[in-house]
């Protein structure tokens, strides 16, 4: 999909005209982003259409207009979807499963990336880097900034890094880097080359392994 150019600076950072006060409304706006998940994979976004995710909501196309002003509203909901489903999803992880150290919780997170992309519709037509509001998730930091934020919380919690400014931007530049390498991987593999996967575990896991020295909590004794 290629990113178009960034237009409207004045969107605010919620792509929904108005929030669904009711279960049923909320269930049908659901439906439109399922729909339109499913047409991304299936046509891309320049045949998208809202007139073409109604048909596959099986809604009126006045219902999408109640929510949506437009295509790149649509588009703009799915991925901050997609981007609380991949944090709630690692946050799953980070409970369910033991690990020796953060270089193997950043393994995991990579691996809940890649496995979304393999199997969530929609979600490898939408980048979190590449939306056409870079600040959709947040009105001043752009999204891979916000996630970079997110998974920082995770690690904090789980492994006690000392956080600073530091920490802060090494993970950053990690999100950057690994989200980087991972569109390469699937670029021209629908499942993703398993050795451009490899290769950005190990990129990222050497940067932070180099960055986060100073960022583990001091042993007690």
């Amino acid at each position: 999909m290629s990113s178009q150019p960034v237009k409207e600076s004045q969107r605010t950072v919620d792509p929904l005209r108005r929030r669904p006060s009711q279960r049923r409304s909320a269930r049908r706006v659901e439906r439109m982003l399922d729909a339109c998940a499913e047409l991304l994979d299936e046509v891309g976004y320049e045949a998208l259409t809202t007139t073409r995710v109604a048909e596959r909501a099986g809604v009126a196309v006045g219902s999408v207009y109640q929510f949506f002003p437009d295509k790149r509203a649509l588009s703009d909901a799915l991925t901050r979807r997609n981007v609380e489903m991949f944090v709630a999803r690692v946050g799953r992880r980070f409970i369910n499963e033991d690990y020796a150290g953060w270089w193997d919780a950043v393994d995991a997170i990579i691996d809940e990336y890649v496995e979304m992309h393999r199997d969530v519709p929609g979600f490898r037509s939408l980048h979190f880097g590449d939306v056409f509001d870079l600040n959709l998730l947040d009105s001043v930091a752009d999204n891979n900034t916000v996630i970079a934020g997110r998974l920082r919380a995770l690690l904090l919690a789980e492994f006690g890094l000392v956080d600073s400014e530091e920490l802060d931007r090494a993970i950053l530049v990690a999100v950057e880097a690994g989200d980087a390498v991972l569109k390469l991987a699937f670029r021209h593999d629908p499942d993703g080359a398993p050795e451009i996967v490899a290769e950005a575990k190990q990129l990222v896991r050497g940067y932070l392994s180099r960055q986060l020295r100073d960022a583990e909590a001091p042993n007690p004794s």
